[in-house]
């Protein structure tokens, strides 16, 4: 692909160009350039600032025409750094956030650059909710395309069950919309297949009715009793309603003190007495030293792991899902959160059940449908000359966890160096068929800086 632009043609996309068009040494650039994971310090040829539809399909046909590389970004919060590249094009939908609510239908229309806390605060105003993310700032495209984990999917399935629809721009520049009428194989494979198929330039949910009070929260006990602390998680959630969701973790504590600590964390969504008797055993266990496990806004429960995962942080991570939380692997992980070099890093485990596990693996190109656990490995430190003994620990604990692990991968959590194609185990049995749809839509693989899918 081509590293350089002529300053014509791009003096030429002004023209048909709304949103501002920025190159190297542009006021804005730098920081347009910068993502949630402060290790990737990529340098784009041009960012295409979108300001809705139209400027998508102007930015594809130029990368298209020009043979650039393309990356595009939403909340760019993917910890691969696929949202920005070196030398090409930069198609940024960040500035995208309208927001359209239909509360009669129970229906959500957003584009592509709204997070997921800017949807809930919308959506919320009327009792409304669909699935969306653990981190508030993470944007719902790239979260929607990979499949999307978030504290309603046992009640509600993931993100990608509640998907209604997409307006998606294709390689060959054409603003379509796919849905389970038009397109609807399109449709199955944008439910999980990432951003292989084209630019996504909003999305339409179907809500549910949810709070605005739900009964979340953490407790957290003193690290020497972690392995008690996930052994009391994995018998928890053998067997749970699907209103309550829970996450395991070893952790350090984010308020600056780099206390170790294992936690569980909740969230309930239904009736206050309901919530109150399925937490009150996880607030009755042992003898913790924090509990914030209380009724509290949907929105709050949305940000109340924010503060672990801030902007500029070097991020590394490694994920798997587990056949089993067995002693052994519980002891594993205790071992491993022990020699950890990163007081910003830790160790987590989302449990599946419910609406989430009661989907079909072909019926979406999300394929996960086991109930279990994805085990997610967070490598987070500030300075640059810690890189190896962090990004070391994090691939030291996956592989001493590979006895434990299943084949399945969490196409989101996914880095750079995955192997040689991760892609495989993202997408399980539904690989191939993404592999036909891939050819149908993209022939010349024009969108492969994600976790790619080789037509």
């Amino acid at each position: 692909m081509a590293t350089t632009l002529n300053a014509t043609s791009v003096d030429v996309l002004r023209v048909t160009f709304a949103g501002p068009l920025l190159r190297g040494g542009d006021d804005g650039y730098d920081e347009a350039r910068k993502v949630h994971n402060g290790m990737i310090d990529k340098r784009p040829a041009l960012i295409a600032r979108c300001g809705g539809t139209a400027d998508i399909v102007a930015a594809v046909n130029f990368g298209r025409t020009q043979a650039l590389d393309i990356a595009v970004r939403g909340g760019g919060h993917n910890v691969a750094g696929n949202a920005v590249c070196d030398g090409g094009l930069m198609i940024d939908l960040s500035l995208m956030k309208g927001i359209f609510v239909d509360v009669q239908k129970r229906t959500v229309r957003a584009q592509a650059g709204v997070t997921w806390g800017e949807l809930d605060r919308a959506t919320q105003l009327h009792g409304l909710a669909t699935t969306g993310g653990t981190i508030s700032t993470t944007g719902i495209g790239g979260l929607t395309l990979g499949g999307g984990i978030g504290w309603l999917m046992a009640k509600h399935g993931l993100v990608v069950d509640n998907l209604l629809s997409v307006e998606l721009v294709t390689a060959a520049g054409e603003a379509i919309a796919a849905s389970a009428a038009e397109h609807p194989d399109l449709f199955w494979a944008l439910r999980g297949g990432g951003g292989n198929f084209g630019v996504a330039a909003s999305f339409e949910f179907q809500l549910h009715p949810v709070g605005p009070t739900v009964v979340s929260g953490l407790v957290a006990h003193p690290i020497e009793a972690g392995r008690d602390v996930l052994r009391f998680y994995r018998d928890a959630t053998r067997s749970l309603p699907d209103e309550l969701v829970l996450l395991g973790g070893l952790l350090h504590a984010p308020d600056g003190s780099g206390l170790p600590i294992a936690v569980i964390a909740a969230c309930h969504c239904g009736n206050a007495q309901e919530a109150e008797a399925a937490v009150a055993p996880i607030k009755g266990f042992g003898q913790p030293i924090m509990d914030t496990l209380a009724p509290q806004t949907y929105q709050a429960t949305n940000m109340m792991l924010d503060a672990g995962f801030p902007k500029g942080a070097l991020n590394y991570w490694k994920s798997s899902f587990l056949n089993e939380l067995s002693d052994g692997a519980i002891d594993t992980l205790a071992k491993q959160f022990g020699s950890c070099p990163s007081p910003m890093s830790g160790i987590v485990l989302e449990h599946f059940h419910g609406a989430a596990t009661r989907v079909a693996p072909t019926d979406t190109a999300f394929a996960h449908r086991r109930p279990g656990y994805n085990l997610l490995i967070v490598s987070e430190w500030m300075d640059a000359a810690e890189n190896g003994g962090n990004i070391a620990w994090a691939r030291e604990t996956y592989a001493a966890m590979q006895p434990y692990a299943g084949a399945g991968r969490y196409v989101n959590y996914l880095g750079e160096d995955e192997g040689e194609d991760p892609a495989a185990a993202a997408y399980g049995p539904n690989y191939a068929r993404l592999k036909a749809i891939k050819a149908r839509y993209d022939p010349k693989n024009l969108f492969h800086m994600n976790q790619n899918i080789r037509p």
